[in-house]
Formats: structure tokens, sequence, C-alpha cells
């Protein structure tokens, strides 16, 4: 099992949900959250003054995928996600050792 983080744009967190539904996958985990890349923020100027937003708001998806599902995922946010500009996001991918259903107990990729 593949557990697939993807840091994104708020605005594009719809159309990820919906490409990752067309290929099945329909339990995630968002969360709001803010960080910086390469861009590191940008500045602003309110009421006359210049201030640096250094965390930008982004939208964090946390899904748990079967191994053979997983590049089909990645492939899918990717498309929906991507605007060609800076500040797309991220996705990693890491291994999951085990997955348990708390309301049924099923262990392992019945589970997800």
């Amino acid at each position: 099992m593949k557990k697939i983080e993807a840091i994104i744009k708020p605005f594009k967190l719809e159309e990820v949900k919906d490409a990752l539904g067309d290929i099945g996958i329909e339990g995630m985990t968002v969360s709001e959250v803010k960080g910086f890349g390469r861009q590191k923020g940008h500045t602003e100027i309110y009421r006359g003054s210049e201030y640096t937003v250094d965390f930008l708001p982004k939208i964090k998806i946390e899904l748990v995928v079967t191994d053979a599902k997983a590049p089909e995922a990645v492939a899918a946010i990717v498309k929906a996600a991507k605007t060609g500009k800076i500040g797309d996001g991220k996705i990693f991918v890491s291994g999951v050792e085990e997955a348990i259903r708390i309301r049924t107990e099923e262990k392992g990729e019945s589970a997800v």
C-alpha cells in the first residue's frame, strides 16, 4: 500500500477530488495548511505599507491506496492540480506497512 500526500492550490481541490473519484478513489483526508517552497511567499501592500506573506494557503490531501492504484492516483492528481505556474505544489508517495479499519477490524488492502 502507498500513502499519497499532495500539497495543492486551494482552488484546485474540487478538480482533484473529481479526478480521483473518476478512477474509483473516494476516501481521502483534506486539511487546510500554510507553507512555501521555492517561491518563498510574496509581498503585498496593505494601507500603504508593504509586508511579506511568508506562508501561503494550501490544501493537503492524504490518501492510502493499493500499490497498483498509486501511479494512476498520482497521475490524476498531477493532471487536475497543474496550472503550469509557480506554487502548483508537490506530491509525496511513501509506503504503508499496515492499515486497519476500526469498525470491522479488517487489515491490509481490504481496510483501504
